[in-house]
């Protein structure tokens, strides 16, 4: 399944991250929330594939779910552009649909990792700043402020249509969506709702005539009860299928 396909049905809705390292807890969050309308797919973190191995986890969800898994290998792309071909192969082979990427190691890892993945027909999704106040060099972190710009003009120029941006930043929201949405349909994917101070009605105002996706971990899993929890922030982002 390509993550377009699996995407179809919704231009807007949420991605459960499911940021845990017990399969047993993760199968039990998934048959609770499959149905929920609005949610269009799963995050795989590293967690799970370092406890059980990342072939076994896909076969676990898939069990359970058609929709989209979206693998999240603690922002993998930084790397030696050697590692691109290599790290993308076992990914396949294991049966994810997309990869999150942060190739923060210079062009030539960007090419390596996100060309690599577009040839293995897997899709890209493309990222370089995170929902964290002391992230950029601005705010005392080590990543220029222009990264994130700079990443996504040469993703897109590869191929990549689909990329990262946080949902605490809504100016940077707006201008990559500005940006993008100039050339050809891309979708957006905005971490940080919830515990780290986004929200999926700010976020998504700010890109319209975009196709976006809040990926959303302890706002669901860690809530009293998940399901309520994934239904309220399904129905947020349904409401701009219609406003939009």
């Amino acid at each position: 399944m390509s993550l377009a396909s699996a995407l179809d049905r919704h231009r807007h809705g949420i991605v459960c991250a499911c940021d845990l390292d017990d399969l047993d807890q993760v199968a039990r969050l998934v048959e609770a929330l499959d149905p929920v309308e609005g949610l269009v797919g799963y995050k795989i973190g590293s967690l799970l594939a370092l406890r059980h191995g990342l072939g076994a986890v896909v076969a676990a969800f898939r069990k359970l779910t058609t929709k989209a898994l979206l693998y999240d290998h603690q922002k993998a792309g930084l790397d030696i552009p050697s590692m691109g071909a290599e790290y993308v192969s076992v990914c396949k082979d294991a049966g994810v649909d997309a990869l999150i990427l942060f190739p923060l190691g210079g062009p030539a890892a960007l090419d390596a990792f996100v060309g690599a993945t577009l040839a293995a027909g897997l899709t890209p999704i493309v990222g370089g700043a995170l929902p964290l106040p002391d992230f950029a060099v601005k705010n005392g972190g080590y990543v220029s402020g222009n990264a994130l710009a700079r990443i996504a003009t040469r993703a897109f120029a590869l191929g990549a249509r689909d990329f990262i941006v946080p949902a605490t930043d809504v100016a940077t929201i707006r201008r990559q969506a500005s940006r993008l949405a100039a050339g050809e349909p891309v979708r957006l994917f905005l971490p940080g709702i919830g515990p780290l101070g986004g929200a999926i009605a700010s976020a998504f105002a700010a890109a319209p005539g975009l196709s976006t996706y809040a990926i959303i971990g302890r706002a669901i899993y860690a809530a009293p009860d998940p399901e309520i929890a994934a239904r309220r922030l399904g129905e947020e982002a349904l409401a701009f299928e219609t406003a939009r």
